[in-house]
């Protein structure tokens, strides 16, 4: 064979540019990029330095053959026309890639079928001794590219992805691919940063590739020094001597760069399922006495060692691919933006994200912006140095402005010697500088438009949600058109749902409105970002509306006239409480002294509670859920409430056919649809409410009231309802001043037997 080989280095879309540079510094000649690959020539040392030092490449490929080829017949013999007996046993195993199309080839399968095929009857033996089929860890494997007519022919060296490193058996949700993230942190500096005993920092580690991959550059590790099995391991033209040589070498670099002072490696991530194995992976490096890690927040996490340690922060934060899902993670870019600002100052920062209108969010100007590709997902990496001139604040600064707030910076992170620093020459103590005031980010002209509204509205709303002794309300329902969403106090929270825009308006615009109106909301409403919780609101069918978003599990306590209740603001589309029918809950407990009362398609029970609140003789409720009922069961336990008060599970209408009580007041308020498995049948409010009504009247004793509502916007009542029963519409009296905007958010009647 010859001393000189073609080899095709392949890699993930956009990280050519970076591998030509990696593979030129460890020997590959005429290079050359193509697309997500990158083309040269080298010895075999070359070859095994690229497979054993290369950070970035998924492969190395070195090409056995090219040739033309006009159909699978010149396909086949083109192979067969190799001596595979140089390059494998002939009852060894085999693994074949086929990548490409045309020539008569528009099968991947049925290529490689045919490499196969060729391989096979050149090394079969007359006793019939032939190479078999082994995709995990075959003796070889193969790639053949088809590319415009040409077969390229090549072995894999790597063997299994070179990105695949061997410490991380343990990954998160959504993980970075190692060569990836090592490309990312090239891409940020951060071999110049480790040179000059730089700090590394990921405040959202995961289970900590990033820190892995950077403290792996800063010890001059070789990435792929620890893998056992290569794809030249038992082909016949593997020079043992030579790789023993380069791989001694590559151990001995580690051993000295794993004997210097450990540069300072941390990583701080919220998740707490995430620690362990974030530290499983880092003690499988090899990495324990480099990097760190710890269970805290965004919000919170302290990057600097002391007051002069400088570096690198690298982050991955989630991103999400629909418009929702990237409204609900404003809070977090913000979070992260002002930490920069307020702990990182001097240091460098890299954002690597999918959502690049969030990373304009942060409040600081990136002063560089790379493009690259997480599988097919497009992503930027913004580069940022964390310094005042930088930071985008409501306020235009002079020079002189922005040097005196560099120099208060300088002097704020200057060591403390308590010597001097502590007590002036009197013996007295000396008032610390007070630190610097971030500023809050800028909101746009729309934005503060939509604070002013919110600010007005918690005004008017506030005294009288206070007077009556109201902690949760809406303070804003599409009040202005194209800022479309819903916003709700409990307490001290906020619950914000999104309308998903008509198809009319451009999606870029309606993210844009929507992320100035979530910039708006805690500054407005004076709460702070970590307790804004935001949801997707489009049209719902079935019970979708009541299927589990989330499983946080985390329940908030909240007062309505007197009464306490649980809303859980993250696991569902709604939160348990139902604030339009606030009004109707307060005539229950104003009316049921005394009753027996009865609540179907109860939800969380929070109108029987009001009931019990109000003196009922017995309440009882009635849902499918059981799920709701615990919910319902909870609520009776906060206010005391346990003796004579039934919870009971089953579908309403068969319920009801079963029932023989008698109840003094009935409230009903069904869903539009509902099609669950455990009910028989399916049940849509305009067409089985005569049925509905007639058979919950039955069990009306005399003199009593039946309450009906829904939130249909299209719901007609039978008019033959009134031949039978007397029927009063009460919605407009069922309207709080919270949703006077919306007086058509549900409609109610109070109906009493004839």
């Amino acid at each position: 064979m010859s001393d000189r080989f073609e080899l095709f280095l392949t890699c993930p879309k956009g990280l050519e540019g970076l591998l030509i540079e990696e593979a030129v510094g460890l020997g590959l000649e005429d290079a050359r990029e193509h697309t997500s690959a990158v083309r040269g020539m080298a010895d075999m040392e070359t070859a095994y330095r690229l497979c054993l030092w290369s950070r970035l490449a998924n492969r190395v490929l070195l090409v056995l053959k090219r040739f033309p080829m006009k159909d699978a017949e010149d396909l086949y013999h083109g192979v067969l026309d190799i001596e595979w007996a140089d390059h494998m046993v002939s009852d060894g195993t085999l693994a074949v890639e086929f990548s490409g199309h045309g020539s008569g080839i528009d099968n991947t399968h049925f290529g490689a079928l045919k490499v196969k095929d060729a391989i096979v009857d050149k090394l079969r033996t007359p006793t019939g001794e032939r190479p078999s089929i082994d995709k995990i860890n075959p003796d070889l494997r193969i790639h053949l590219r088809l590319d415009r007519g040409e077969a390229i022919l090549s072995l894999d060296l790597s063997g299994h992805s070179l990105h695949q490193r061997g410490y991380r058996l343990q990954q998160g949700a959504a993980p970075l691919k190692e060569n990836l993230a090592a490309a990312i942190l090239i891409r940020a500096g951060w071999p110049r940063i480790a040179a000059e005993g730089g700090a590394l920092t990921d405040p959202m580690c995961g289970v900590g590739t990033f820190l892995v991959e950077g403290a792996m550059i800063a010890a001059d590790m070789a990435p792929n020094l620890n893998r056992e099995l290569w794809g030249f391991t038992t082909w016949l033209g593997h020079v043992p001597a030579l790789w023993k040589k380069l791989h001694a070498e590559a151990t001995e670099r580690a051993a000295i760069g794993m004997n210097k002072t450990p540069l300072w490696v941390r990583g701080y991530e919220a998740d707490p399922r995430l620690i362990q194995p974030a530290r499983n992976n880092i003690e499988r490096a090899g990495l324990s006495h480099w990097i760190k890690v710890y269970q805290g927040e965004v919000g919170t996490f302290e990057p600097r060692p002391d007051q002069n340690q400088k570096g690198l922060v690298i982050c991955n934060p989630p991103y999400g691919e629909r418009l929702g899902d990237e409204a609900s993670l404003l809070y977090l870019y913000q979070n992260l933006g002002e930490r920069l600002r307020q702990a990182c100052m001097g240091w460098e920062a890299a954002v690597f994200t999918g959502a690049p209108d969030l990373g304009k969010r942060m409040g600081i100007r990136s002063h560089k912006q790379y493009s690259f590709w997480n599988g097919a997902l497009p992503c930027k990496l913004l580069l940022i140095n964390v310094n005042p001139d930088q930071f985008v604040t409501g306020e235009r600064r002079t020079p002189e402005q922005r040097q005196a707030e560099r120099e208060q910076a300088a002097y704020d992170q200057a060591p403390v010697e308590p010597q001097e620093r502590q007590y002036n020459k009197n013996g007295n103590p000396i008032k610390p500088a007070p630190a610097p005031v971030v500023e809050q980010a800028r909101l746009s002209e729309g934005g503060q438009m939509f604070a002013n509204r919110l600010q007005k509205n918690l005004k008017l709303l506030g005294k009288w949600a206070k007077r009556e002794g109201v902690d949760c309300y809406r303070v804003y329902d599409a009040d202005m058109p194209e800022y479309s969403m819903a916003i709700d106090l409990y307490h001290d929270w906020v619950h914000v749902q999104e309308y998903a825009a008509p198809k009319s308006i451009d999606p870029e615009k309606a993210s844009a409105r929507m992320f100035d109106a979530l910039a708006a909301i805690p500054q407005a409403l004076n709460i702070d970002k970590s307790r804004v919780v935001v949801k997707r609101r489009e049209r719902q069918s079935g019970t979708k509306q009541y299927e589990r978003q989330s499983a946080q599990g985390k329940f908030t306590e909240v007062s309505e006239g007197g009464v306490k209740l649980l809303v859980n603001l993250t696991d569902y589309l709604d939160t348990g409480l139902f604030l339009d029918h606030r009004p109707m809950r307060m005539r229950i407990q104003k009316e049921a002294a005394g009753k027996r009362f009865l609540n179907l398609y109860c939800y969380t029970a929070t109108a029987s509670v009001h009931a019990a609140k109000g003196g009922a003789r017995s309440t009882t409720s009635v849902d499918l859920s059981k799920t709701y009922l615990d919910w319902a069961r909870r609520n009776f336990s906060l206010n005391g409430f346990s003796d004579k008060n039934r919870l009971e599970q089953g579908d309403v209408m068969a319920w009801l056919e079963a029932s023989r009580d008698e109840f003094d007041m009935i409230f009903i308020d069904p869903p539009t649809f509902s099609n669950s498995k455990r009910m028989e049948g399916i049940f849509d409010v305009q067409r089985d409410h005569v049925q509905l009504l007639d058979l919950a009247m039955a069990r009306l004793a005399p003199g009593g009231v039946l309450y009906f509502s829904n939130n249909f916007r299209k719901f007609q009542l039978e008019d033959n309802l009134s031949a039978r029963y007397a029927v009063e519409e009460i919605s407009d009296k069922t309207i709080d001043p919270d949703f006077a905007r919306n007086a058509k958010i549900h409609r109610a009647w109070k109906i009493t037997a004839r």
